[in-house]
């Protein structure tokens, strides 16, 4: 019995696909089933969308992710069945995934990966160049992450990561430079007419039809090439710095201020988020990348009334809007030294060495303000909003322009034995004062000798200050001044008093003073009373 094949196959399809027929016009005939195949595959593949996270730590980079994909990933896992995927960024590139799913649950609407760094070092310039492709490009957003338990290292921070994004870009090959102009053209151009909105929705055109609104001073001066955005995360430590540093309103309305005026330039986006808290930052991200919702509109609202909910979406923000924030603010100053800011070089730092703990970046506190140029606008930013760990340093002395708080160790012997030659210089002065007041008062020293302290009897003022002092002796309340009177009085009275009666004849009339007395006298004392009462006795 011979073994048939099961495998079945279509005469048309094979005849098709194999026949190389062609048309009366000498055209090949089109395959009916590859290109319904084709545009079925299509059809059912996700738009990819990349993330590019840079600075914070670990954690942070963590729990930015956690607020991106919590809620689309439980919906995910609910219906598949399958574990969450692993955050894999504890070394110096990190990736992450995850998918954006529609409002009912159930069509995905795209999948964002997400590349994480925590080094502005140059020398992980090279691991984000292959990230950026002309077909990349489009679908790329530039995130990176503040913290608010440190809003003085800013401005500093924000400068670092440009100034190595700029010389990633700089890098790229001339088809992917011209790939970015197109995207900022049609980034810069949305909500301003003649286009789309950040969410979704279709933008009012100005009164001629096509005319967009002009641009204002301070904006997209200085377009990075790809979309940006800025998240201050753990916003709830703004009430830690108020209770603690003694920050008021002014000093967060000026972080605003100066954030605000930086991001204008760039035409980039701010957000203030808190863990464990709803915002509005799935919602930023996700219309940054041009991800919307097919059956609900999720509408993205600025606020910059409540300050740990600040919410700027790119193309709204302007200098007018900033200067009403807080009189006094100049807004120009600010721009034109962010321009000063940029034109520097990237400072190397070290690769594997400015680490601190979770992946926390240091080399930022290797700058000395002196490097930074004249009209800096971090330099003005650090003195409008100073480190407390720098006051410290300069009310104990430190000159040191370093926000380190190292002190250098010694050897315990060392250190003990320099606080021996301390103590034996502080026990020396007291002895000398003392002697000094021996030879002062000596009288005084002879009857304190065995009441006073360190030969030394208390101040008046001192007894005053102090009070009666008294104690509880059997229930009764005992003032201590005056037991110690009535302890002295006999003692005086035994060393200063008059002597006995006299004795009679019979008592061998020979009586000496008290205060002479040894044990042979006590004892003729005792034998001439005994004497006495003799003769009575008869």
């Amino acid at each position: 019995m011979t073994a048939t094949n099961t495998n079945r196959f279509s005469t048309y399809t094979t005849a098709s696909v194999g026949s190389g027929t062609e048309t009366k016009n000498g055209e090949p005939k089109k395959d009916l089933w590859m290109s319904m195949l084709d545009s079925v595959a299509s059809g059912k593949r996700l738009p990819e969308k990349t993330i590019i996270v840079l600075g914070g730590t670990v954690d942070s980079q963590r729990e930015f992710f956690e607020s991106l994909s919590t809620s689309e990933l439980r919906r995910a896992l609910d219906r598949q069945g399958s574990r969450t995927p692993p955050v894999a960024n504890s070394l110096a590139l990190g990736y992450a995934y995850y998918d954006v799913l529609d409002a009912d649950q159930e069509d995905t609407l795209a999948r964002i990966s997400l590349y994480t760094l925590t080094n502005p070092s140059p020398t992980f310039a090279s691991l984000l160049q292959p990230l950026l492709t002309p077909r990349s490009i489009p679908n790329t957003l530039i995130v990176v992450l503040l913290d608010w338990s440190q809003p003085w290292k800013w401005m500093r921070q924000l400068r670092e990561w440009i100034l190595l994004l700029r010389t990633v870009l700089i890098s790229l090959p001339n088809e992917c430079k011209a790939t970015m102009e197109e995207v900022m053209l049609s980034w810069r151009d949305r909500g301003r007419g003649g286009g789309t909105n950040l969410d979704g929705t279709t933008a009012i055109p100005g009164a001629d039809g096509d005319v967009s609104i002009p641009l204002g001073p301070g904006e997209w001066e200085d377009a990075l090439g790809l979309p940006l955005c800025l998240v201050c995360q753990n916003a709830e430590k703004m009430e830690y710095l108020e209770k603690t540093q003694s920050w008021k309103e002014e000093e967060f309305d000026v972080v605003l201020q100066f954030m605000r005026t930086v991001l204008l330039k760039h035409g980039a986006s701010l957000i203030y988020t808190t863990p464990s808290t709803p915002s509005q930052l799935p919602s930023l991200i996700h219309s940054s990348l041009g991800i919307h919702s097919l059956l609900k509109k999720h509408p993205l609202r600025h606020n910059v009334i409540d300050r740990d909910k600040i919410v700027v979406p790119p193309n709204w923000d302007s200098w007018g809007k900033i200067r009403v924030l807080r009189e006094g603010f100049d807004v120009e100053l600010v721009s034109n030294g962010w321009t000063i800011d940029l034109e520097q070089p990237l400072a190397p730092t070290q690769a594997n060495g400015d680490h601190l703990e979770n992946g926390q970046v240091n080399g930022d506190e290797d700058r000395d303000e002196e490097q930074d140029p004249e009209g800096s606008t971090v330099t003005l930013y650090e003195s409008a909003v100073q480190d407390p760990t720098m006051d410290a340093l300069q009310i104990a002395g430190r000159n040191s322009h370093s926000t380190k708080l190292e002190v250098p160790t010694t050897e315990t012997q060392a250190f003990l034995s320099q606080q021996l030659k301390v103590l034996e210089s502080f026990k020396q002065k007291n002895e000398e004062a003392r002697e000094e007041y021996r030879s002062k008062h000596p009288k005084k020293i002879e009857d304190d000798d065995y009441g006073g302290y360190n030969g030394r009897p208390p101040e008046p003022k001192v007894l005053e200050h102090i009070g009666p002092v008294q104690f509880n002796m059997g229930g009764i309340q005992v003032d201590a001044d005056d037991m110690v009177q009535r302890l002295k009085i006999p003692q005086e009275r035994q060393t200063y008093g008059s002597s006995p009666e006299p004795a009679s004849p019979n008592d061998n009339g020979v009586v000496e003073d008290q205060s002479q007395m040894d044990t042979e006298n006590l004892q003729a004392f005792f034998t001439g009373l005994m004497n006495r009462r003799s003769p009575s006795s008869h």
